[in-house]
């Protein structure tokens, strides 16, 4: 599965910065979505992180944000949606 910001409904004014390994989506400068190879990071409200990494095994703590983020491995176990949801709540956190 590849990830595709632009499909993502709800977001506007962010910039693209792209990396060796990666691309950080930022809003106003700050950083609210990494796209890896094969992960997203994003950011996340703590209750919402813990209750992910318990449903799902391809949701784990972010490197990038540390604990205030999650990491989660494109492997299709959450849907687009959840995955847009998600996206749109890490922007809207920025």
């Amino acid at each position: 599965m590849v990830f595709d910001i632009s499909k993502v409904t709800g977001i506007a004014n962010f910039s693209e910065k792209p990396e060796k390994e990666r691309t950080l989506y930022l809003k106003d400068e700050k950083v609210f979505l990494v796209v890896n190879k094969n992960t997203i990071e994003l950011r996340t409200d703590g209750k919402l992180a813990k209750l992910l990494s318990e449903k799902y095994e391809s949701v784990m703590d972010s490197r990038y944000f540390g604990r205030g983020g999650i990491e989660i491995v494109l492997s299709s176990q959450l849907s687009e949606d959840e995955l847009y949801d998600l996206v749109r709540l890490s922007y809207n956190l920025s």
